[in-house]
């Protein structure tokens, strides 16, 4: 007999008022961003100092709405085009659910860019000390996505202790992948990002710490789609590749040309950097 755990019936809903609903989900966001944003304060003022507290303050708008409309334009171009093209107005149904990390990403990328060319501030500089807080926003992400009961895992096999028949996804028991995910793109990679960030020699190698998380996270992405149940709309696309893996590619060598650029270009002094406000 299959040792099987049965999914705990969380509301998520976190708390309701009237027609006013706090999600999971929302929450998870909101926590991300406010305790990302205490972190990097800290860490953009360690040498090379790059950037103030003041200016991490005024990030925290950009970095809101990199993440709210680059996550969303990521789900409806990377995952389900042809419906939106055909709802268009259902792009703006956010309550619905339905947000990438890769178009978040990209979104994030996006406004540090013009954040940082506004007010004169190295991009790849500030761009590290910002990657070293997304993994937080990516564990609480997952956790809500479990306690939600979305995203699923693949079926697991006869021997695994911890497999979990989930309501929405039939009798069959399941790999937790919400949890492993949370754990590798989220906890893991955090500390691996903490710990690296505590060096003087890699802070001063600007687009080192970018190039660590964007490999890192590509390969614990990949990793945790092995036992994710890919979305039904999608299904498994080239050479059994997911979505998630596919987007993944990008994203990896992307980091492995910033981490060589790192290598090959002179450290940064304090010296070098240009004022900041």
């Amino acid at each position: 007999m299959i040792p099987v755990l049965l999914f705990p019936q969380f509301d998520p809903v976190l708390i309701q008022v009237g027609p006013l609903a706090i999600r999971w989900y929302a929450l998870a966001y909101i926590g991300s961003l406010l305790l990302g944003w205490r972190i990097a304060r800290r860490l953009v003022q360690r040498t090379p100092v790059v950037a103030t507290a003041l200016q991490t303050d005024d990030f925290l708008t950009w970095a809101t709405l990199g993440v709210v409309l680059g996550g969303r334009l990521g789900y409806v171009f990377f995952y389900q085009p042809t419906r939106f093209l055909s709802e268009p107005l259902s792009i703006f149904a956010v309550w619905e659910g339905g947000m990438s990390f890769h178009g978040g990403a990209l979104g994030v990328i996006i406004a540090v860019i013009i954040y940082c060319w506004q007010q004169r501030i190295p991009i790849l500089g500030f761009g590290d000390r910002i990657c070293v807080v997304v993994p937080i926003g990516l564990g609480l992400g997952r956790i809500a996505n479990f306690i939600n009961g979305e995203l699923w895992g693949r079926p697991a096999p006869d021997w695994l202790p911890w497999a979990m028949i989930f309501p929405n996804a039939g009798p069959v028991p399941r790999h937790p992948s919400q949890i492993y995910q949370a754990l590798m793109e989220g906890l893991l990679l955090f500390l691996l990002l903490w710990f690296l960030a505590r060096s003087d020699a890699i802070r001063a190698r600007f687009g080192t710490l970018a190039g660590i998380f964007l490999v890192g996270y590509a390969i614990a992405r990949s990793v945790g789609e092995l036992f994710r149940q890919p979305d039904a709309f999608l299904g498994f696309l080239f050479e059994g590749a997911t979505m998630g893996q596919l987007l993944s590619i990008p994203m990896a060598l992307a980091g492995i040309a910033l981490i060589i650029n790192g290598r090959l270009r002179p450290p940064v002094t304090i010296a070098s950097l240009p004022t900041t406000a």
